[in-house]
């Protein structure tokens, strides 16, 4: 009687790749102080088989300015974090997200006159 049947459709092959929590945090906090100085407006996130993405927009109808991208499967190799530009180029990649975002962080830094 106490034994478990498996709900169907259940199991590996249908698991995605997510933020986590900690890594949201990270995320959402650049994604504040680029909203406040006026360059992003919107966000969307999606979680695939293989990869997590959070991409950012200039406007909601446009293509996304950036893709920061979690690939586990890169994660002893190349590091499991990616920023991509507009045109599909790697600006930066590796195995902390922090360091990672360090190349869009740089956008918020601007001579004042």
């Amino acid at each position: 009687m106490n034994s478990l049947t498996p709900f169907p459709g259940s199991g590996a092959a249908n698991e995605v790749v997510s933020f986590h929590r900690t890594e949201l945090n990270v995320i959402l906090s650049l994604y504040g102080r680029m909203v406040a100085a006026g360059e992003w407006r919107d966000y969307g996130i999606s979680s695939l088989r293989d990869v997590a993405v959070f991409s950012v927009f200039r406007r909601t109808a446009e293509h996304p300015l950036y893709r920061i991208e979690k690939r586990p499967r890169l994660r002893n190799r190349q590091g499991q974090y990616a920023v991509i530009g507009m045109d599909g180029q790697v600006l930066k990649r590796g195995h902390e997200l922090r360091t990672v975002l360090r190349v869009l962080e740089r956008k918020l830094i601007r001579a004042v006159e």
